[in-house]
């Protein structure tokens, strides 16, 4: 029997997406509201307790609400507002971070953020090694396409063509930051410098790293090989081999769900650069929830992902 799915906020841009890699998969039976009963509280309170499976893809404040319209132990919650991320009782939705059993098995699930995503894949793994140190002061420059500013800035960027880059979160208090110092176990939050770009979807994350100056940092080709290790037999993380002269969005971007990490090394290995290339509304969000879900349904993970 299809398990049943209700995606709350169904009509945004990452539930559009989740619906998309839900469509036709007979494991699934999406319930859907029409327009006139989709923010009816009623309704969408019979939907959630109606569900297996409820993927919220709301503001927090809505998630948290919708979060307590829930009155059955039964239905299981895939959250992809920023509401529970570092919350101890919600799994954190990276099953190459966190673990796929600890992912298959919670009843209640934070979706990465999709900054924190790239962020997070390139640096925990050599934190929790021992190979970079956990009380440095970390920096992340990203760039990511519109569509992770939702609608609002979506329909700004396509208005306005003359949008050539948009900095942001320039009071340093970004919201991604907490799931970021959490994840990667570190003393302090990394400095966070996000930007939009006008392409639609896409993006890149990087952590500069001063290694000569760093306390026991291993080196660029140490921290490769650690990290092609600990990703080994992912069908969607890659750690690659080569360290191109460039590393490319382009507008035509089609969606993915696959995440590509680089480590790019000084020809002295004094300096490094960690990268991580994504689709933000791919592994950065949607895709990453289908991934999780496709795990706590007893599915394979890869399933209805665009690799």
């Amino acid at each position: 029997m299809a398990a049943r799915v209700f995606i709350d906020g169904a009509v945004g841009t990452t539930g559009l997406e989740i619906a998309e890699r839900l469509e036709g998969r007979p494991e699934f039976e999406l319930i859907r509201l029409d327009e006139s009963r989709r923010k009816d509280d009623a309704a969408r309170a019979e939907a959630l307790n109606a569900a297996e499976f409820v993927i919220l893809c709301l503001p927090d404040e809505a998630a948290r609400a919708a979060v307590a319209m829930i009155d059955n132990p039964a239905t299981r919650v895939i959250d992809a507002s920023t509401a529970h991320r570092t919350d101890p009782a919600w799994t954190y939705g990276f099953p190459e971070i966190v673990g796929r059993e600890a992912v298959a098995s919670t009843m209640r699930l934070a979706n990465p953020g999709c900054y924190p995503t790239g962020f997070i894949a390139v640096l925990a793994p050599l934190v929790r090694a021992g190979l970079l140190p956990s009380d440095w002061a970390y920096t992340c420059n990203a760039v990511s396409g519109y569509s992770g500013g939702g609608k609002a800035l979506v329909e700004r960027f396509q208005a306005d063509p003359d949008i050539a880059f948009r900095s942001y979160g320039l009071a340093l208090g970004h919201k991604h930051v907490p799931e970021m110092q959490q994840l990667c176990e570190l003393a302090q939050p990394p400095l966070f410098a996000p930007s939009v770009i006008p392409t639609y979807r896409g993006m890149v994350v990087e952590v500069p790293l001063p290694l000569i100056a760093m306390p026991g940092a291993a080196s660029p080709d140490e921290l490769r090989a650690a990290l092609a290790a600990f990703y080994t037999g992912s069908p969607v993380v890659t750690v690659r081999d080569e360290t191109p002269d460039e590393v490319l969005l382009h507008r035509a971007m089609a969606p993915t769900d696959r995440l590509d990490l680089y480590v790019f090394g000084s020809a002295d290995g004094c300096q490094a650069r960690l990268v991580a290339v994504l689709d933000n509304l791919g592994k950065g969000a949607s895709g990453a929830a289908v991934q999780s879900l496709n795990l706590m349904a007893g599915l394979p993970e890869t399933a209805g992902l665009r690799l």
